[in-house]
């Protein structure tokens, strides 16, 4: 299958950026509901409907959930171009369909995706109430996992910009987890499945990304959503998407998730997990906090009648206007960067920090500055 054809046929014009609401997604399902395929699972905090589309009869149940976090979209638009992959009469579709049934949530936390945060409307993260339940949009996913008796699970988020792919300066643009279902990270059947899974996934993604892909952090934490149906007895696979180069609206990173999902079902399909590749998930390389947006460096600055030289990093964040994300620069680090890289790396040559309040970079203010006389930054960008 040319899963990069797939990607360009498919996908859903209709949704782009990071802003991605109940009310942007509704239209679209309503085209699966005049076939049946589209049911409301429950409501929200704030009775916003949780919506399950269905498709396929096969004996293998799949069940992927986005959105878990409000805040966190680009699954969620992957999801979509699957959807119309799924609705095309291809061999690969017609095949797919009789041997899996597929369950998608495609928003769980429509509350959060209104108010893009990532909790719900009762300022809980979902994705730490795997133990308590004591959310209506958790109660709903356990629920549904208890009817449904899944086969795999796809526990589908975003990452921030923040992680490299290991000690590289290459972003994690996509990263993977097997949870763990003990303390002691102990591997067993159904661990070994989704650790096998991941490890197909990433053999493909290596011929068009290979050293931006990570491996989330395995500790175990029974709050979580994966950790629990992986103890349960049910291999899951967590998709972490993350930044590439410039992609902050995250359409490139989208691309490789939706190349993920379609390489997860075909190795479901051909029966291509079998081989123990613990080896080969082991070396993918482990996400590390090791990037802000921009890092400046060799910056000189006035500090008590002192001039020094130091280095600073600018980190977006996230706000809404409107009906859009924008993405607001502000001061996040001072000192000491040298373990660090910026998706933006500058250089000042010792030229003089002044934000016409103070020659010296403060933490939590807005990233609009000066380096030397005749270079002006506004939101950490070199204006031109």
């Amino acid at each position: 299958m040319n899963y990069l054809f797939c990607f360009e046929t498919y996908k859903e014009n209709s949704l782009s950026g990071r802003y991605i609401t109940l009310s942007k997604i509704e239209k679209l399902l309503q085209h699966f509901s005049i076939k049946n395929e589209l049911t409301v699972l429950g409501y929200s905090v704030l009775q916003k409907p949780i919506y399950m589309y269905k498709v396929g009869s096969g004996k293998i149940k799949l069940l992927f959930w986005s959105q878990m976090h409000g805040n966190e979209s680009t699954t969620t638009k992957a999801l979509f171009d699957l959807f119309n992959f799924l609705e095309s009469d291809t061999k690969e579709v017609l095949d797919w369909k009789k041997t899996f049934t597929f369950i998608f949530v495609p928003i769980l936390n429509p509350d959060g995706a209104e108010l893009y945060t990532r909790e719900n409307a009762n300022r809980v993260d979902l994705n730490r109430d795997f133990l308590q339940l004591s959310q209506p949009e958790s109660q709903l996913l356990f629920q549904l996992f208890e009817e449904v008796k899944p086969d795999f699970c796809f526990n589908l988020h975003d990452q921030r910009t923040i992680f490299g792919a290991g000690k590289t300066n290459s972003p994690a643009t996509v990263s993977f987890l097997a949870p763990s279902f003990n303390e002691e990270r102990a591997i067993n059947d159904v661990r070994q499945k989704a650790i096998n899974l991941i490890a197909g996934i990433v053999e493909e993604l290596q011929k068009y990304i290979p050293s931006q892909i990570g491996r989330f952090d395995d500790g175990y934490n029974r709050n979580c959503v994966g950790d629990t149906f992986q103890q349960l007895g049910v291999p899951t696979v967590l998709f972490e998407a993350g930044h590439f180069q410039n992609d902050y609206h995250r359409e490139e990173t989208r691309k490789w998730i939706f190349v993920s999902l379609l390489k997860a079902i075909d190795l479901l399909y051909e029966n291509d997990i079998v081989d123990n590749k613990t080896d080969n998930y082991l070396k993918i390389p482990q996400n590390n906090v090791c990037f802000f947006d921009f890092v400046y460096r060799n910056v000189k600055i006035n500090y008590e009648n002192s001039k020094l030289i130091t280095n600073f990093a600018v980190q977006f964040k996230e706000e809404i206007v409107g009906n859009e994300v924008i993405f607001i620069g502000y001061i996040a680090s001072v000192g000491d960067l040298d373990d660090f890289f910026g998706h933006v790396d500058y250089d000042a040559q010792e030229a003089l920090f002044d934000d016409e309040e103070s020659n010296f970079p403060i933490n939590g203010k807005k990233a609009n500055f000066s380096l030397g006389k005749n270079k002006v930054f506004v939101n950490g960008l070199l204006k031109k």
